[in-house]
């Protein structure tokens, strides 16, 4: 599949995606700064989020609406969206800075109006949140755009991905990528089981990716070798920034890291190949091969005082070695002279 030119596949290093989220922490400058950021870096595309605290919740003040435990404990629901949204207003700019930068912007929508608010944007695709991956009738509206979908799965078992994957191709949508995920906050490497993801390629049959929440990149660049296609992380300028994403996220220098691990790594997994390599061409020569050691007269024996495998590996291979002892030399072979077949009846 593409998005914006950009071919998504496992015949491609993988599409690293920068999370804003709510790290641009209420100000549209340092949106922009993050933006440039990842551009700097590599990144492949920039994801916002696009929701307003009433289209994700109620104000109300009970039990039910108030965090419990974890890194937003004692919140209540709509406090923590207002603070985290990404102003609709915003919107038309960001999407502009990212076409003056030359980088992909796409959301998450989180109902049916932010879906018609991207739509008069241009989004080139679109991206379901983990929580929103049993809302089957966003699902369906964002299917309907035809545009390409990556669907995280945070907290979904089985029976829960194949109804969103369902019912996004029931609606229309053709291309689409499973992002493996852990909906912690941070999540620790040992949750995210990545033998996970080739199950997931084969149960599902479509690409599949990682949305990390680990602080580092270890897990990110280790799913490379299991076939993702596109990788997620969180951006931030400042990890101590305050913000409400900002804690788990990278920083620049760090998501430089990722970037260019993920591609060594992407080019390190290559194709299955037995043949000789590049790097090897000229290391050939120091494989052992069969040397004579003492000088043997026309006609004498090749024994194992006279015949021994050795480096280099201009002679014929250790393999020949039983099969050699006990012919005759056709004429006299010096010390040091690597065998061949025709010095031998």
């Amino acid at each position: 599949m593409k998005i914006n030119g950009r071919t998504i596949g496992p015949d491609q290093p993988p599409y690293v995606i920068a999370e804003l989220s709510a790290n641009h922490n209420g100000d549209i400058g340092q949106a922009f700064a993050i933006m440039e950021a990842a551009k700097a870096v590599g990144a492949d595309a920039i994801k916002i989020q696009t929701y307003r605290p009433d289209t994700i919740t109620l104000d109300h003040d009970g039990p039910e609406f108030t965090i419990k435990g974890g890194l937003w404990d004692g919140q209540r629901l709509y406090d923590l969206y207002e603070w985290a949204h990404t102003p609709w207003d915003w919107h038309a700019a960001l999407f502009e800075k990212a076409r003056d930068l030359g980088i992909t912007l796409f959301s998450s929508p989180f109902d049916h109006t932010a879906v018609d608010l991207l739509e008069s944007l241009g989004a080139p695709a679109y991206k379901i949140a983990s929580f929103e991956l049993v809302d089957l009738p966003l699902i369906r509206r964002v299917a309907q755009t035809g545009k390409p979908m990556i669907m995280s799965t945070g907290m979904a078992d089985d029976t829960e991905i194949a109804e969103a994957l369902e019912a996004a191709r029931s609606a229309g949508a053709n291309d689409i990528v499973l992002l493996h995920c852990v909906s912690g906050y941070p999540a620790p490497a040992s949750d995210y089981n990545l033998a996970t993801i080739p199950d997931m390629i084969a149960r599902f049959g479509v690409m599949t990716g990682l949305s990390d929440h680990t602080l580092d990149n270890t897990a990110a660049i280790a799913s490379v070798a299991l076939g993702v296609v596109a990788i997620e992380k969180h951006v931030t300028l400042d990890r101590n920034g305050g913000g409400p994403d900002d804690s788990f996220s990278l920083e620049p220098s760090e998501l430089a890291q990722l970037v260019t691990g993920a591609r060594t790594a992407w080019e390190a997994v290559g194709r299955v190949d037995y043949g000789l390599k590049s790097s090897e061409q000229g290391n050939a020569q120091f494989r052992r091969s069969l040397y004579v050691v003492q000088d043997i007269p026309a006609g004498g024996t090749l024994t194992p005082d006279n015949l021994k495998s050795i480096r280099p590996g201009f002679g014929l291979a250790p393999k020949h070695y039983d099969k050699v002892l006990g012919r005759k030399a056709k004429q006299p072979i010096a010390r040091g002279t690597a065998l061949r077949f025709d010095l031998i009846d």
